[in-house]
């Protein structure tokens, strides 16, 4: 079973962390990965940079420009990734564009990925149509799962598609806005998280974009199995060493345990 069908099937409220690969220095990748996982993070999505970021607010814009400054390329991360599981237990993904991957050669990518261990891609701009159409069969004989969007527009229809395919978690967009932390969500997300937690889809959902303190946190984790933070966390390390990494975590570690228990 994949990585991060175990970790949901444990039934606990999920951690997941985004950073950018080769920021803010081009070998903290690996640095960053052990330490996340020492200081309790369940779930890695590593950010794979681009020229054009379409999605991501200017914290996480701002981190792939200088990664890509530092020379991080596809092939310079699976070279930093190639013995990252011989410490790293917890589920890893990589979060990125379709067009590094397509310039890779998607095959050629997917195959790296299961050999270093990644266990799922995010791809944003990768429609649904084409990945079923082109690209499942490739991502299913590497045993990778595609992780799908989905944001306060999207049709119940489509919801419900997506919940048909998906075979990890359904990462639920806060708003329709690109990246960025926010102390706390407002009415209008709220009831969309509610709308989302009672259709009562089969698959796990994990709420992102605007999670930045442990009030937001608990705000999403409430009506989904939890909650990714990506921008608050760039931002941190922007101002930060990788050593103060457990100061980041420990508060949302606090709020974790609060709900569990």
């Amino acid at each position: 079973m994949n990585r991060i069908q175990t970790r949901l099937q444990q039934n606990k409220k999920i951690l997941s962390i985004y950073f950018t690969a080769g920021f803010p220095k081009l070998e903290d990748t690996v640095p960053i990965i052990k330490s996340l996982e020492e200081n309790g993070v369940d779930m890695i999505e590593i950010g794979l940079p681009f020229s054009d970021p379409l999605a991501d607010g200017p914290s996480i814009q701002s981190s792939s420009t200088q990664a890509l400054k530092n020379g991080m390329t596809s092939k310079i991360l699976f070279e930093q990734l190639k013995d990252i599981r011989e410490s790293v237990k917890i589920p890893l993904l990589i979060m990125g564009y379709f067009n590094p991957i397509f310039q890779y050669g998607v095959e050629k990518f997917c195959k790296k990925c299961q050999e270093i261990g990644i266990d799922g891609l995010i791809i944003p701009d990768l429609p649904l149509e084409v990945y079923e159409e082109a690209y499942q069969s490739i991502f299913e004989n590497y045993g990778l799962l595609h992780i799908f969007l989905i944001t306060p527009q999207t049709s119940e229809e489509r919801i419900r598609k997506i919940d048909a395919i998906s075979k990890g978690f359904i990462y639920m967009v806060s708003s329709a806005s690109v990246t960025g932390g926010k102390n706390n969500f407002g009415e209008e997300q709220l009831q969309y998280f509610e709308r989302i937690y009672n259709l009562n889809l089969k698959t796990p959902k994990i709420i992102g974009f605007g999670i930045s303190n442990k009030n937001s946190f608990l705000q999403a984790t409430q009506f989904s199995n939890g909650g990714i933070i990506g921008s608050a966390f760039v931002n941190f390390l922007k101002a930060n060493s990788i050593e103060q990494i457990d100061t980041f975590t420990r508060k949302f570690n606090s709020i974790k345990k609060l709900i569990t228990n």
